[in-house]
């Protein structure tokens, strides 16, 4: 078994090399025991469209009913529907096949211990019991179940509509949210354009990730084709969003959120509101000029649900389109309510998407740049470049380094994910934004 796999955020890997029937099997061991330990004894599955779902699916609820848990199989489902089924069927945790956003070759697993995302040292934990091999054997059972029904009618009837009617054009991106997006969307009144809304684990149009504009320009063109007031877009298991406006221009993750915030602090005055590094300052400052209190975290979707938990913060997101609802909702990342909450929006005003970020000062910004950093270096070099700013500037170091300088701000993290640095810069003009990504990259080339 390749530690690779072992992620920070999730478990995953390439089929059949390094997600196979042995692999695998092994892992639903572990899972099994691990959860085992933990006192969870029943868990739902769900599944992606990709083509390796349904055996990974085969071989892992083997295993685990190998291990004496129960399994509730609620079938092929968008990641939220996977989140949803935890609450609705008071189960002890839950596993969601997907490789998200990623290339089709590439799948994985998504786990729950209650309502929680399991990430970091407990990931590092499964691992661990999967190369002891110190298992646990027993007599378990598969149920299945459709919770796709009980998640839709949910929340159809969180939706408070206004009168205002709206035409949206859905981008599935061949993932499992399409259907699920277009049913909720139609049924709440609005008039709803599908595009590549059937699920195709080959994703044979686009690439299902988007925060990536090219993979927005068929959505983009169809916007602009039908006159819609947006489009919204889903990556391959609909838990990051991707929106345009009227004119086809992008609106990122954290001018969304700016849109939610806006609307929520006019009936939670004083309410927390979570970003991460990567936000723009503008999200922060916008909060708290209407009376929020804006908290900046680690990026990553599995951080931001425990920070927004322990702080009962009522909202957060990340650039990567990940949006978190406390107000009404579960507080975990669901890309299909996030458009239905900005549909609720709409339906209140005469104004354009692009109208709700009136105010909002336009910043030149870079998207993320990653730079080749090796696993066993990039911390290393990331804290040297920390102190080294430290000397001279205002510096956040809750992930990475995010630097205060004159006209905006530059960060650098360590990613996750990748052998890889992450960087990204916003200043006031093109010209600050160039001497800042200049200050950064010789201080990144002098630690390389």
């Amino acid at each position: 078994m390749n530690p690779h796999i072992f992620r920070e955020y999730d478990i995953r890997g390439t089929y059949p090399d390094e997600l196979n029937e042995k692999t695998v099997g092994l892992l639903g061991n572990a899972l099994g025991a691990y959860y085992r330990e933990k006192g969870a004894k029943r868990i739902s599955l769900g599944q992606d469209c990709r083509l390796s779902s349904p055996d990974l699916a085969a071989w892992l609820s083997r295993a685990l009913v190998a291990s004496g848990m129960e399994i509730v199989d609620i079938g092929t489902v968008p990641t939220p529907v996977l989140y949803f089924s935890i609450h609705h069927l008071r189960v002890d945790g839950g596993i969601q096949i997907t490789g998200s956003h990623n290339p089709p070759a590439f799948n994985g697993f998504k786990i729950c211990l209650g309502e929680m995302s399991v990430y970091g040292e407990e990931i590092q934990k499964i691992r661990k019991i999967a190369e002891s091999g110190d298992f646990i054997a027993g007599n378990g059972k598969v149920g299945k179940t459709d919770v796709r029904a009980a998640y839709i009618d949910y929340v159809t009837g969180n939706i408070q509509l206004g009168s205002v009617k709206r035409k949206v054009v859905v981008d599935g991106g061949n993932g499992t949210g399409g259907p699920v997006g277009t049913e909720i969307y139609r049924r709440l009144g609005f008039e709803t354009v599908p595009l590549f809304c059937e699920p195709d684990g080959s994703f044979p149009n686009h690439h299902p990730d988007p925060t990536i504009p090219q993979n927005l320009e068929l959505m983009v063109a169809k916007v602009r084709e039908t006159k819609a007031d947006l489009g919204i877009a889903y990556d391959g298991d609909a838990d990051r969003i991707g929106v345009v406006d009227s004119q086809g221009d992008i609106v990122w993750g954290d001018q969304l959120m700016i849109i939610f915030s806006r609307d929520l602090l006019t009936r939670h005055p004083g309410a927390k509101i979570i970003g991460e590094v990567k936000c723009s300052q503008t999200l922060y400052d916008d909060v708290a000029a209407h009376g929020g209190k804006a908290i900046m975290w680690k990026a990553g979707h599995s951080p931001v649900k425990s920070k927004m938990k322990a702080e009962g913060a009522l909202l957060a997101g990340e650039m990567t389109g990940h949006l978190f609802f406390g107000e009404r909702y579960f507080g975990y990342d669901d890309a299909i309510y996030a458009g239905a909450r900005l549909l609720e929006i709409l339906s209140k005003t005469d104004k354009r998407v692009e109208d709700l970020l009136a105010g909002v000062p336009r910043m030149a910004t870079t998207p993320e740049i990653r730079v080749d950093c090796p696993d066993d270096q990039k911390f290393a070099v990331v804290a040297a470049i920390t102190e080294d700013f430290r000397k001279t500037h205002d510096v956040i170091d809750i992930d990475g380094a995010r630097v205060r300088l004159d006209g905006g701000w530059g960060l650098v993290r360590a990613s996750n994910t990748q052998p890889a640095l992450v960087l990204r810069f916003e200043a006031t003009d093109q010209e600050c934004l160039e001497e800042i990504r200049t200050i950064f990259m010789e201080k990144v080339e002098r630690w390389l």
